[in-house]
């Protein structure tokens, strides 16, 4: 089951479409169809079905008529002679007139030509071969985009996650500094506090400038202007609810673009073997002309009465020895197929192992994803235990800050995870084949 590019209309449309509209709450699924329109590198695998079209077609053409028209026009500045001997006298005559002209309308028909047959043949596997590029593309497109969509969500959600720690930290460093300045906690504490929230600004100062980047190398990814705004729609929950994957679905190295990819260029070998075989038949063609005749020792008297002529026929070519060159060629080519064999069975293998690669690293990142999420709820439940013990004096601010530190790490951790997890998930997805724009949503 491949990537059938449902949008491929729009595409082409879009292509002259200068006007492209601005992407606010952008979904992940308006993400890609937006990519799938705009992407430059989408546009060129459809511009190189549209030039692949163009050699079938013109290779083809070599099966109809070919009509050619051809006309000459001479002077004889000195003409021959020939003996005329009559009883025992020889006199000497000049052949022919010094002005001639001829105009020919001639039209070739190929019956047997080794060449159209190959042509005829491979143009099936040549449009699947560019078909099948853009499919690729889209593929790729799809996947890039989904991790860049991702990573953007993912470092949104951390910038809640700073800034609330920034909170946090922001009213402790107040309360250290107020017990500071009563007397009630020396001076350790309150720097403590001020260390900790420097950081942590620092931290928010750092994602917000990455994520800057982010949006512009999202941009780039779709084919967006740089200088228009883009804002993206945002589900935390619905990115929790969509990591799982059925992981009993069985691999099909038939739903690998690239390995049908290798099939079709099989195919086309094959073809090729044929043709250095068809090189051993004859080729054999029809024609039919007609032509005017011109002939006058005055110039200005050439065209003033023409001599024409038919002719209709067939053209036969027998190469009957070409040293071994038909040989070596059939030879070669049949080489180049098990070299193509063994790309596919090497194909085969590089698939299963990025199969069993995103699989175990999927598995990998649910257990750590799972682990993340406990680590988080264990982690509030600690910080708030002591944040009431030191609140009521029970716990020093060492272990407060201690907690804290715990608790945004662990939230981090889990975002990283989660992120992870997505982009794993996407993995198992293209190493099975099964990418395509209905399978983008965060749920299947």
């Amino acid at each position: 089951m491949g990537f059938i590019p449902i949008l491929m209309p729009a595409i082409l449309n879009a292509q002259t479409n200068q006007n492209t509209p601005t992407l606010q709450n952008a979904t992940l699924q308006q993400l890609v169809e937006y990519a799938l329109e705009n992407k430059p590198e989408v546009k060129q695998a459809l511009i190189d079905e549209e030039i692949g079209e163009r050699d079938i077609k013109s290779a083809l053409s070599g099966w109809l008529p070919q009509i050619t028209a051809n006309a000459d026009l001479n002077h004889t500045i000195k003409q021959q002679v020939s003996p005329l001997t009559i009883g025992d006298e020889t006199s000497y005559i000049s052949m022919g007139s010094r002005n001639s002209s001829g105009i020919t309308l001639q039209a070739d028909q190929q019956i047997l030509n080794a060449g159209l047959i190959q042509a005829s043949k491979s143009a099936k596997y040549y449009r699947e071969q560019y078909d099948l590029n853009t499919e690729n593309q889209s593929i790729s497109t799809i996947v890039e985009v989904s991790k860049a969509y991702y990573d953007i969500l993912t470092s949104q959600e951390q910038l809640e996650i700073i800034s609330e720690n920034i909170n946090r930290l922001e009213k402790q460093f107040q309360d250290a500094k107020a017990q500071y300045e009563v007397g009630l906690v020396d001076k350790t504490d309150f720097q403590r506090a001020q260390i900790s929230l420097s950081n942590s600004k620092a931290d928010l100062k750092r994602t917000t400038e990455l994520l800057k980047y982010k949006y512009a190398y999202l941009k780039a990814l779709i084919g967006y202007q740089p200088e228009k705004d883009i804002s993206l729609s945002f589900n935390g929950q619905e990115m929790e609810q969509g990591v799982l994957l059925d992981t009993t679905d069985m691999l099909n190295y038939q739903n690998r673009v690239e390995y049908r990819q290798l099939q079709t260029q099989r195919q086309l070998q094959q073809i090729n073997t044929n043709y250095n075989k068809l090189q051993f038949l004859p080729n054999l063609s029809g024609f039919i002309n007609y032509s005017w005749a011109y002939n006058n020792d005055n110039f200005g008297d050439l065209y003033n009465r023409s001599f024409p002529g038919s002719i209709v026929g067939l053209r036969l070519s027998i190469p009957i020895f070409t040293g071994t060159r038909r040989i070596q060629e059939i030879k070669k080519s049949q080489l180049l197929e098990e070299r193509i064999d063994l790309d596919l069975i090497n194909a085969k293998n590089q698939i299963s192992s990025q199969y069993e690669l995103a699989m175990a690293s999927y598995k990998a990142n649910l257990n750590d994803w799972k682990t993340a999420k406990q680590n988080v709820e264990i982690s509030e439940e600690v910080y708030n235990t002591i944040k009431l013990q030191y609140d009521e004096g029970i716990k020093a601010y060492l272990d407060l800050m201690t907690s804290e530190t715990d608790l945004r790490t662990a939230q981090l951790n889990y975002l990283n995870t989660l992120y992870s997890l997505l982009s794993a998930k996407l993995d198992v997805k293209q190493a099975l084949g099964t990418i395509s724009l209905s399978t983008i949503s965060l749920n299947q």
